[in-house]
């Protein structure tokens, strides 16, 4: 029986792809445990978990922050590994590392770990293909290795099958009467933010959907807005910084359909396999962050030559004028929102 410390310290959105991998590899290998090492805010993530996989929660902004803080949990990360409540010393019981974030911090960790004779297992981020995506001047705009493919390579060279076999978080779909519709307009960065004056016209016009219900999704800086759009339409409803994870997934799972930025709303409707229409701007799905098991066709984008310039949607748009978003026009939209539902 080995057991494998898996290492994802990163954003909501790569934690949440990671979840069809893990449980799949987790629930092949029932005679094995998997300890998930992730930031404490998305411990609620993990719904209906093997029962072979524990998650680990670090705290990142107090008692584990830093290179200190860091070290001080490594003591607590071996009580979890050795399933006791005290604080042992490091044993030859953890035998494979499958670090699938690759920076500083990762780093620490498969260093201390390494020393300790375990057997590790990095990454490829492919950072020099998408450098050649996003660059300006001979651009190489070709789809990328995915990161569910990424992820998969990891536990491979640990000796797993690491083939998804994984659908939802929820046994079923949680179906309503009518249609429900859910709306997520905001992403962190703005080079993957639809403008609101243009996501309002398409809201306008979901709205006047016979039998349909909107659910706008977003956090509570968000709030004012979706407000005022659930004042002023009478099918939309906000329910922005309102529901927990466990909350906001299974309203997800009861959605016919979900709108989306590139952004972790995508990849939180796609754990309960809720089509999804994303909306694409200075990122593409060429990087190999779209849903899992989304149809490339639900992509909404408009091809300019300086698009994709960006991985992560977070420099500044060259054109000045972000016109591979402001160009997606709501009727395009809305005719992929239709294809959906029809």
């Amino acid at each position: 029986m080995a057991t494998t410390l898996v290492i994802r310290l990163s954003s909501l959105g790569d934690v949440a792809i990671l979840i069809p991998v893990l449980y799949s590899v987790a629930r092949k290998n029932s005679d094995d445990r998997f300890v998930l090492i992730t930031k404490k805010p998305l411990y609620p993530l993990f719904v209906n978990k093997p029962d072979n996989l524990t998650v680990f929660p670090v705290h990142t902004k107090d008692k584990h922050k830093g290179f200190i803080g860091l070290l001080k949990g490594i003591p607590e990360i071996n009580a979890v590994i050795m399933g006791l409540q005290v604080k042992p010393a490091m044993t030859e019981k953890i035998v494979k590392i499958a670090d699938l974030h690759d920076v500083i911090r990762s780093g620490i960790l498969d260093f201390y770990f390494r020393m300790k004779g375990a057997e590790i297992a990095l990454i490829d981020k492919g950072r020099k293909e998408k450098r050649a995506l996003v660059q300006q001047n001979h651009k190489k705009l070709a789809p990328l290795k995915t990161s569910i493919k990424r992820y998969q390579e990891v536990f491979e060279k640990l000796g797993y099958d690491a083939s998804v076999d994984f659908t939802s978080l929820f046994a079923g779909k949680d179906k309503k009467e009518g249609t429900r519709i859910g709306i997520a307009p905001f992403a962190k960065h703005r080079g993957k933010i639809y403008p609101p004056e243009l996501m309002e016209e398409v809201v306008r016009r979901l709205n006047e959907r016979p039998d349909t219900k909107i659910f706008l999704f977003g956090g509570k800086e968000e709030s004012d807005l979706l407000e005022y759009w659930m004042e002023k339409y009478a099918s939309v409803e906000s329910v922005a910084g309102q529901l927990s994870f466990h909350d906001e997934l299974f309203l997800m799972n009861s959605l016919d359909v979900m709108l989306s930025m590139d952004s972790a709303n995508m990849h939180l409707a796609s754990l309960v396999n809720t089509p999804v229409v994303s909306i694409w701007g200075a990122t593409h799905p060429y990087a190999g962050f779209y849903g899992f098991n989304q149809n490339p066709d639900n992509a909404v984008q408009v091809d300019l030559v300086c698009r994709p310039c960006s991985t992560f949607g977070n420099k500044p748009c060259l054109r000045g004028d972000y016109a591979c978003l402001k160009m997606i026009s709501s009727e395009m939209i809305i005719n992929q929102i239709n294809k959906i539902l029809k």
